[in-house]
Parts: structure tokens; sequence; C-alpha cells
């Protein structure tokens, strides 16, 4: 079992610990792939073993319990070129630190390999994971006290004094707002006067023909 001391306040670490994103983001050489629809979701993991680096990709189930700021992850998969199989359980959890009024993280876990990397992972991993418990408790440490997130300002709706008061907003008087309306009005006028400016046009026309005919 790994115990983790994290000088933050329970909620703010179950919130890290709980959000596979932000837990990948704490361990180095870790990536997080596609998310499935049962829930699951792609992850791979780079490690060094001596001289030797091994990529493993592996699909991975968490369930969290809420109420109690406990976890159980479960993953399966295999190295990159297939020689090696493994599958791996997890429960971890999050408890207030009384002495401290910080928290306490603990994980308690185990791994089994099969193939033919087997033996050089295994007698390697104790080194592997003291290495990664000690990364990813630092970063876990940074994440927790950084600043959580603002939430997006929600727009304010606009009230009915609002709307009367834009709507008795006194009408500009300038020059350019003169010259818009006459516009508007020019545009705007109807058909029938139109039709009756040209009827009495061509009524005069035809008076002033008549008159130049007698």
């Amino acid at each position: 079992m790994e115990e983790i001391a994290v000088p933050s306040p329970p909620e703010r670490v179950w919130a890290i610990v709980s959000n596979p994103s932000d837990v990948v983001s704490c361990i180095p050489g870790a990536e997080l792939g596609a998310a499935h629809d049962d829930g699951s979701f792609d992850g791979v993991l780079v490690a060094r073993f001596a001289a030797i680096r091994v990529k493993f990709a592996a699909r991975i189930s968490l369930k969290l319990e809420e109420s109690e700021r406990e976890g159980r992850l479960s993953a399966r998969g295999r190295d990159g070129q297939g020689a090696t199989r493994f599958s791996g359980n997890a429960t971890f959890g999050v408890a207030e630190d009384r002495k401290t009024g910080g928290s306490r993280v603990t994980v308690n876990g185990e791994v089994n390999l099969s193939g033919k990397l087997a033996s050089l992972v295994e007698s390697g991993a104790g080194v592997v994971i003291s290495r990664m418990t000690k990364e990813f408790s630092a970063q876990l440490v940074q994440r927790c006290s950084e600043p959580e997130p603002e939430p997006a300002p929600v727009p304010r709706p606009v009230t009915e004094p609002a709307r009367a008061a834009v709507a008795e907003a006194p009408p500009r008087t300038g020059p350019l707002s003169r010259l818009r309306a006459w516009w508007a009005r020019l545009l705007h006028r109807s058909p029938e006067r139109g039709a009756q400016a040209g009827t009495r046009r061509t009524s005069e026309e035809a008076g002033s023909g008549n008159a130049t005919a007698q």
C-alpha cells in the first residue's frame, strides 16, 4: 500500500484523483486516449526498466464512490510489440488528515504479467513503482495547490424596466440621423403614392399638350 500526504482539503484532492485526465497529467509518460460507450477509456504508459523503454497500451475502467471518496481502477493491455500482457487492479481513497488539516491518499493494487518481458519488468518493477510514486505525489500536490478555475459568468436577463428604458429612449436628432430617416422614408414610400404621382404627371402633360394644340 502506498500513502501520499497532500496539504489540501479532501474535497479538492478528490476532485483531482477522481478525474482521469487530471490523474494522467500527474503521471510522466502517461497519455489518455479515447473514451468508450461502457464508460471505459484507453490509456498509454511509457516506463523504463533498466535500459529498456516499454510502452504499454491499456483499456481502463474506473468506478467511483463519491460519498466515501473511494474508487476502484482496473486495467488490461499489452506492450507495443505484443510480447508482454498485463492486467491490474487498484483501489484508492481520500481521507482527511486531522493532524495537518490536509489529506491522505491511499493506493493499494496488484499487477499480473505474462510474456517475454515479464521477468525483466518484474525484476525492475519495485524501482519503477517507487520512482513513479514520488513523481506522481509531487505532481498531485502541485495540481491540488493550483486555484480552481472560475465558472463562466452567467448572462443577466434583460428586465422589463430595462426594455422600457430602451423603448422610451429619445430619438437621435443629429444631421446623420435626419439623413437616415429621410432615406428610409424615400425607400419605403408606398406604391400607391408612386402611382398617384405618376398619374398626376400624366394628367399635367396631357393638359399641356391640349393647350399647345389650341
